[in-house]
């Protein structure tokens, strides 16, 4: 049997994060796949897709868009739908749009989430969605995106859950059953490393380190308050909405920076003496990324951190996403003799390599299936 033809898709690529890094990692594994997209804006993702060939829809063409892809959401739906893709094989990244995009061939879908916006909306917007204007929008067009989703998801050959707890969410949200395939981490500790300005005076005591955009419901702001009165400094890289508010609200010990490429991101991390990661994420790439560099991380007990957190081996765990519960976890981080290699080792089991292995299995199946 010939080799398949491999496109990918992601919904869009204008930011830097765990989906978008684990597209990249696709785009290693099919070098000479197309990637399609809705919106694409090389100033605000990771410039390594630069040297990817992608395919974007219509709505590329509108600048606004590109750098504020949150106001296309009404229409999204109609410029996914009209994706088209000649393949054999789709694979398809995705949080709530690549799903729906057409191809000639089969599709395989690996999903971080089915849409935040209509299955977990006060999550996404990070408050009641009824009390406010975008959740009154969102109230408007969630029957019509609803159907749109479904119809979207039915259209799949195959589905992949990128945790436990995605799974789970499928089989609400479709009623099928997906596999589970862990991402890969998305930093490796081998490349160059450059300092962050204005932090190189930390290194001699290290920092805490949060690595997140800055949202609602990603809790940045309890991360904040659990170090308020503290001796240690807390690092956060990120960019996001509440970028100015975060920034009122950290006290001296607290500095935040955004832009951060992938050497000082490695600094950051080699230099941390622990990594919170206080947000329900989906999988959630940070517990990982500060393990192949040995450092222990107080995460959420809950979401995909369940998958990639292990307690008393690679961290700890707090219950509630407030200052008081994160403070309590800084505090057995702290009185815990950690083993750097035990951690390193626990890590490198979600490395890129696994992850190939795992597609290119689920591949071979469809395209033996279709015969």
């Amino acid at each position: 049997m010939t080799n398949p033809r491999i496109a990918i898709a992601h919904d869009y690529i204008t930011q830097r994060g765990g989906a978008e890094r684990v597209v990249l990692a696709l785009t290693r594994m099919f070098p000479d796949a197309v990637l399609y997209t809705t919106l694409y804006n090389a100033e605000t993702t990771y410039p390594e897709f630069r040297d990817v060939t992608i395919v974007t829809s219509p709505l590329n063409r509108i600048r606004f868009l590109r750098t504020h892809h949150r106001a296309a959401l009404p229409l999204l739906a109609w410029a996914s739908s009209r994706v088209r893709v000649d393949a054999d094989v789709l694979v398809a990244s995705s949080s709530g749009w690549a799903h729906g995009f057409r191809t000639t061939g089969q599709k395989l879908v690996y999903c971080h989430s089915p849409a935040r916006w209509l299955y977990r909306r006060d999550d996404y917007l990070g408050a009641d969605a009824h009390r406010s204007l975008i959740g009154w929008i969102l109230a408007a067009l969630t029957p019509a995106l609803s159907r749109w989703d479904k119809r979207a998801a039915a259209g799949a050959d195959r589905y992949l859950a990128n945790s436990t707890v995605i799974a789970e969410r499928i089989k609400n949200a479709y009623g099928f059953d997906a596999e589970v395939v862990f991402p890969p981490f998305g930093v490796s500790p081998d490349g160059l490393l450059e300092p962050l300005p204005d932090i190189e005076e930390w290194v001699a005591d290290g920092y805490y380190l949060v690595v997140s955009r800055l949202m609602p419901y990603k809790n940045v702001d309890q991360a904040i308050e659990a170090v308020r009165e503290r001796d240690h400094k807390l690092l956060i890289v990120g960019a996001g909405p509440l970028d100015a508010q975060l920034q009122a609200q950290a006290p001296d010990n607290v500095r935040i920076v955004s832009n951060v490429g992938d050497r000082q991101l490695r600094w950051a991390y080699r230099h941390a003496r622990a990594v919170i990661a206080p947000s329900f994420e989906d999988f959630g790439l940070t517990p990982l990324e500060a393990g192949v560099f040995g450092k222990p991380v107080a995460a959420l007990r809950a979401g995909g951190y369940l998958d990639s957190v292990v307690e008393g081996r690679s961290g700890v765990f707090f219950d509630e996403a407030r200052a008081a519960d994160i403070a309590r976890a800084l505090n057995e981080i702290e009185a815990h003799d950690w083993d750097a290699d035990e951690i390193i080792d626990h890590a490198a089991s979600f490395g890129e390599a696994h992850f190939h292995a795992k597609l290119d299995a689920v591949i071979d199946e469809m395209m033996n299936e279709r015969g």
